[in-house]
């Protein structure tokens, strides 16, 4: 039985790595998951009007003839909701983990405007990540993302941020929190798979859009496979709420639930030390849940979003004569 698209994009897109004890799952889901393009955001074209189709934290711009232009990810800004409170401004950036070397760019230089920015890494409260995401030898899941960014033409994100600022804050489980919340919870990715699969059977046989292996076989054969590939696949991300919702179940999940609930806890504790001006850089698929939490717990409403383009998938430019 083949992965489904949605439990591949939802695992790849939403996590940085994994324990070691689920590595060998990990590994097929890897396998499965395409992503790439170049840099510049697309500009309007009064050949190429772009539509968007989009959830609130990731939109895929299409053509006049619905072919995929781009795929951005949202910068949603909260502020109190209390007129008499000014503070704290808390901007959720939701992010892609492989895309656009021109996209970390940019939220490189983003995350200098921040007096803190709350990162995403299941590892040690103490890691240390080096400039260019450091060795990735021995390492199998790494090794299948670097093989999947070089053949697709795009950066994996721990390569393309520095996270060696002195503004960034880990703000995630480590490994071990990690795994013993799944025991706790009596969750498995094994459990997640079937979830997964099921989601993905019933929106076909409701008729809904899916990812066809003939699909992916002519992506395949496409002179230019990467782009065709993005193609192919950006249009899972359209459904990113359907997805993360039958992966997380009726009582949530460690993946999403848990590891939100750590990143507030941090991000309560930055807010108690007078921090203002704060970032929260997590994968898109959290957002929809951290962001009603913000409401809740925090009294923070969002006022504003600003996109930013993680895959350019226009036509590359013909050769100049």
């Amino acid at each position: 039985m083949p992965l489904h698209p949605g439990f591949c994009l939802a695992v790849v897109f939403h996590h940085q790595f994994w324990p070691t004890r689920l590595a060998g799952i990990v590994l097929a889901v890897l396998l499965s998951a395409t992503a790439g393009g170049r840099a510049e955001e697309p500009k309007d074209d009064a050949k190429e009007e772009l539509q968007g189709l989009h959830n609130q934290f990731v939109r895929i711009l299409r053509n006049s003839v619905k072919v995929p232009q781009a795929m951005q990810t949202a910068v949603v800004r909260h502020v109190p909701q209390d007129c008499g409170r000014d503070r704290p401004t808390v901007d959720l950036v939701a992010a892609v983990h492989i895309g656009d070397p021109g996209y970390y760019q940019q939220l490189n230089g983003l995350f200098e405007k921040y007096e803190v920015v709350l990162f995403e890494l299941l590892a040690p409260e103490s890691v240390t990540v080096p400039k260019g995401g450091g060795s990735a030898k021995g390492n199998p899941v790494s090794a299948i993302q670097n093989a999947m960014t070089a053949a697709l033409d795009l950066q994996f994100q721990l390569k393309g941020i520095d996270y060696t600022r002195k503004n960034f804050v880990h703000a995630d489980m480590s490994p071990e929190e990690f795994a013993k919340s799944m025991d706790r919870r009596g969750e498995s990715l094994v459990q997640m798979f079937f979830r997964a699969m099921g989601y993905g059977l019933a929106r076909q046989n409701g008729g809904q859009s899916g990812l066809g292996d003939g699909e992916l076989l002519m992506a395949l054969m496409n002179k230019n496979r990467a782009l065709a590939l993005k193609r192919v696949m950006a249009g899972q991300f359209e459904d990113l709420e359907g997805q993360i919702g039958a992966l997380n179940g009726k009582d949530g999940s460690t993946l999403i639930t848990e590891r939100n609930k750590k990143a507030l806890a941090v991000l309560e504790k930055q807010i108690e030390q007078g921090k203002g001006r704060i970032a929260i850089f997590y994968g898109a698929g959290h957002m929809h849940d951290m962001q009603q939490r913000l409401k809740d717990e925090f009294g923070l409403a969002p006022i504003s979003t600003r996109w930013l383009t993680a895959w350019d998938m226009r036509d590359p430019a013909p050769p100049r004569k």
